[in-house]
């Protein structure tokens, strides 16, 4: 059966999972790159145009002590300094494949007895994609470096947040940031997808899967300060890749008020947020602030990568 969520992001096969090697932490924590943000917002939305198996709703207010937040996701050139550093391996190189869309590959690996995940033939299981060959044998990360690091776990996100000295966001932090201050918009600019007829993020362009007219200049990743920043300086919440969170997914939210919330205390899979290059409206429209999804904390595919915070 595969994991939660496979439209967007497909799981691996049901008791597969490995666990990541342990990466060692690093020295005093370098906010170079971060925002530091602390405040009260009203978190989620009661738009209908989102799903209600989601829990987007109900809107609660949160207020939030201070913390840092990068501005930009993680990029291929710094997971490879942590490569470099600690030698670690991801769970992608451990299950020896990961899931590339299928119109990244030739023909000849995506004939009718690729392996696909149920309901979601866009996708393939690509033996030996991993971070540095994003679409498997023969790709590279030329030109990439500045790209968002994708194939990544939760695991494995959290190994390189070990060693930076930080870690994920919580849920209800990467939204406040998201939101760049604007109360319950729709996108982190504004509530108008393509404002002046602008393109403000990296999504689908075209017919989901099978044409995409590229026009709003990327055809997968988009290098991390691609597009104009939010209005606390965030890049990328919206489209480009998923980011994983720190919470356990749960729909069932307290009204509120709360104060620092981290989710449930359990569970099996671990939220993601900001939609990626994959997202379009025929199918998903979950590039919107609010919105949400999950996947089991061992999944990892070619638009899933991170950003980072730390305790301010």
């Amino acid at each position: 059966m595969v994991g939660a969520g496979a439209c967007c992001t497909p799981g691996r096969e049901a008791g597969a999972a490995v666990r990541a090697t342990a990466a060692p932490a690093a020295g005093p924590v370098d906010t170079s790159g971060m925002v530091r943000l602390a405040g009260t917002f009203r978190m989620g939305t009661d738009d209908r145009v989102g799903f209600p198996s989601d829990g987007e709703g109900p809107i609660r207010q949160v207020s939030l002590s201070p913390f840092w937040i990068d501005t930009r996701a993680v990029s291929n050139d710094q997971f490879a300094a942590f490569v470099e550093a600690t030698g670690y391996r991801t769970e992608a190189e451990e299950f020896g494949w990961s899931y590339v869309f299928a119109g990244f590959l030739p023909p000849e690996l995506r004939g009718p007895d690729a392996p696909r995940p149920q309901g979601a033939p866009w996708w393939i299981g690509q033996a030996d994609a991993i971070w540095s060959h994003p679409e498997g044998p023969g790709s590279d990360l030329a030109g990439r470096g500045d790209h968002p690091v994708v194939h990544i776990s939760w695991h494995d996100a959290s190994a390189y947040a070990a060693w930076a000295g930080k870690r994920l966001p919580t849920e209800a932090e990467w939204e406040f940031a998201a939101r760049g201050g604007l109360d319950q918009a729709r996108y982190p600019w504004g509530d108008e997808l393509t404002p002046d007829g602008q393109h403000r993020c990296n999504i689908w362009q075209g017919r989901f899967p099978v044409s995409n007219t590229v026009a709003d200049g990327h055809l997968g990743t988009a290098p991390v300060n691609a597009y104009e920043p939010n209005g606390y300086g965030l890049y990328n919440v919206a489209g480009n890749i998923w980011e994983w969170v720190a919470d356990w997914w749960g729909t069932d939210h307290p009204i509120g008020p709360l104060t620092d919330p981290t989710g449930p205390p359990e569970g099996t899979a671990k939220v993601m947020r900001g939609g990626s290059y994959m997202c379009h409206d025929s199918y998903c429209n979950r590039y919107r602030v609010a919105a949400r999804t999950q996947n089991t904390p061992d999944a990892g595919t070619g638009h899933l990568g991170f950003r980072l915070a730390a305790d301010a």
